[in-house]
This record gives structure tokens, sequence and C-alpha cells, in this order.
């Protein structure tokens, strides 16, 4: 089955931390997407640690990972209505925007969203399928 990448689980994968070889098995696999949102939280999560975002960004590039083995793809007008409708559902587990943005994604493409965020186990919607990658 195809997997839609959250900034977690991209973020296990470039840190090689517990989790890594869930997502190195999805991206094996192939068609392996990320949104641009979660793409921007990657990289911002990269810049709090004090490294250059254009630099990971040019050298994951460079690759082939992004854009190449996993495309990155865009959020649609369709899906800001979802994201924005799954905000009352989420609340209470503390989704954040990103996390919302991936959900959404997934059940458009009928994906498998692949991440770290534990708390997404409690997520219950239809079309919505999720890997816990630790």
């Amino acid at each position: 089955m195809a997997a839609l990448l959250d900034a977690s689980s991209l973020l296990a994968y470039l840190h090689d931390e517990a989790g890594a070889d869930v997502v190195t098995d999805a991206i094996a696999q192939g068609d392996t997407v990320m949104s641009v949102v979660n793409w921007s939280e990657t990289l911002s999560k990269w810049a709090d640690l004090g490294e250059d975002p254009a630099h990971l960004a040019q050298k994951l590039e460079e690759e082939g990972l992004i854009g190449g083995t996993v495309d990155l793809i865009p959020v649609t007008p369709e899906d800001a209505v979802a994201i924005a409708q799954l905000r009352p559902l989420t609340r209470d587990l503390g989704l954040s925007l990103g996390d919302r943005t991936c959900i959404a994604t997934a059940i458009r493409l009928g994906f498998r969203a692949l991440t770290a965020d534990r708390t997404w186990a409690d997520v219950e919607l239809e079309g919505f399928s999720v890997q816990l990658i630790r």
C-alpha cells in the first residue's frame, strides 16, 4: 500500500532513529509521497536544530530522495476544507495543522500515513489508515 510521510517519520529516517527502518521499507516499496506542508514542517524542525533548511532541501533533492523517490504533493483547496473539518474531531488529541494536513491528504489519496506520533492510533476516521513507525 502506498505511503504518505509526516514530518516525524521523515525526521526519524534522516536521523536514523527508531522507526527509520519502517520508513526505509516504505520508500523502497515505491509510491511514497509527502505533502508540501509536512515537508515545510520537516524543514522547520531542521531549522530548530540550528541547521540550514535550504541546505537539507538541496541535498535531499540532489540525492533523489525529495522530488524523486518521495514525491512532494500540493495541498488542494478541498484538502483545506477537510483539514478544517478535522479540527473539532481531533482537538482533544492535540493534533496540529501539520498532523491534520497529513491525515486529510492520506484520506484523499487512499494512502496509509506513516508517523511516529502514537496519538494518531486514536484517530478513527473512515478511509484513514495509519502505521506507527515505532
